[in-house]
């Protein structure tokens, strides 16, 4: 709601030219990420996955008709798919869409993908609005510009007063939007580069990445086909994680480019991913009332156990140590769990060593430590 209340407040306003633009070459719905709060990455893609979600059906349709198994698909009857002008509503129409835990899957065409930021974001804006004030070409409105952010400006201002005025000035002048959006018009081609980029790390990441971490997995083990409950299942396969990731090079899993993972998100993909063929049912990010939980292992309501993963660097970590897994038990009726910690270098071992160790926390408590420093792995030879 607030990303279609900025949206309708700004129809008049700062997109008062909207398909008739003069300085930028094409319309930008990014702009309303520039100058309002609470409205970033996610609304924006939201917003475009919906408005283009008919091509997106099509798209997903022709290449799983053509690629994918037969009885890997499902007719689907889906809302929402293209808006009909003459009668003022939304149709809904019928595909035939590969078919995954329970719901249909959209396939993305890769050149359209990105990771992070937008391309048009609010702190570029931030950041160039002294060279896009000064490469105004006309004269008097760059005089009228500089004038007003002066005077909201104190004379002495902290950072925090600078990026205020700097934000009140973008308010004012929403020519000052149109020209840093033509710059980055004018750079595209870094865009598509640098997207290009992001999608190929994920690629890594996530397909080559976790294609290898299974194939060490399941080479001399039964992993993917283990008894008994939740709680030993879970811990049977986190241990084997553990020994993979430490023992069998399953490190160089979380690294790109060098650098360790940095999104507890990731490891969290990486997690659901191993856990195919399994006969429990593994809910990610589920949600009774107290915030999500990273993963809920169930065998139906008296068989559950909890998995929260942490990096060692994770600021909030002894606040979520003491605290988050408790409620989170509480709230989903189990008291099984696990807490999964991840550390790449010594000074994070210490560190979560050191907050153990105040909490009184052991592997008693559900505690398992997983070290994934690249400089601790010795060669047999050298062992």
């Amino acid at each position: 709601m607030d990303f279609a209340r900025a949206l309708n407040d700004n129809l008049h306003k700062l997109f008062s030219d909207f398909g008739k633009e003069k300085v930028t070459k094409g319309s930008h719905l990014e702009k309303l990420v520039l100058i309002r709060n609470r409205v970033g990455r996610d609304n924006i893609s939201d917003f475009t996955t919906n408005l283009i979600k008919g091509f997106l059906l099509e798209y997903t349709q022709r290449f799983a008709q053509k690629h994918i198994d037969p009885t890997k698909l499902q007719e689907v009857a889906v809302s929402n798919t293209r808006f009909n002008y003459t009668a003022g509503s939304w149709e809904s129409a019928t595909f035939n869409l590969p078919w995954l835990f329970g719901d249909y899957v959209l396939l993305t065409p890769e050149d359209i993908l990105t990771k992070d930021d937008t391309w048009i974001n609010k702190e570029d804006l931030r950041k160039d609005f002294p060279k896009i004030r000064d490469s105004i070409p006309d004269e008097a409105l760059r005089a009228q510009i500089d004038e007003y952010f002066r005077s909201v400006l104190p004379k002495k201002p902290t950072e925090g007063e600078k990026k205020e005025a700097t934000e009140k000035t973008l308010r004012q002048f929403h020519e000052l939007i149109d020209y840093y959006i033509r710059n980055k018009e004018d750079n595209g081609a870094e865009a598509v580069r640098k997207s290009a980029q992001k999608v190929q790390e994920v690629d890594n990441l996530f397909v080559h990445n976790i294609c290898h971490l299974i194939e060490l997995i399941a080479a001399k083990s039964q992993f993917y086909g283990l008894p008994g409950n939740t709680l030993s299942e879970t811990k049977r396969k986190i241990e084997y994680l553990k020994h993979v990731i430490e023992d069998q090079d399953g490190y160089r899993i979380f690294y790109v480019k060098g650098k360790p993972v940095e999104r507890e998100k990731d490891l969290q993909i990486l997690f659901k991913l191993v856990w195919e063929g399994s006969p429990s049912s593994v809910d990610a990010e589920v949600n009774n009332g107290r915030g999500p939980v990273d993963f809920k292992v169930s065998r139906g309501s008296a068989d559950k156990t909890l998995v929260e993963f942490k990096l060692a660097s994770n600021n909030q970590l002894e606040r979520n140590l003491e605290n988050q897994v408790a409620i989170y038990e509480k709230a989903n009726k189990s008291t099984q769990s696990f807490k999964v910690i991840l550390f790449f270098s010594q000074i994070e071992q210490v560190r979560v060593q050191g907050i153990l160790k105040r909490l009184q926390a052991t592997e008693a408590t559900g505690i398992i430590l997983i070290d994934a420093r690249p400089d601790n792995k010795p060669s047999a030879s050298k062992a």
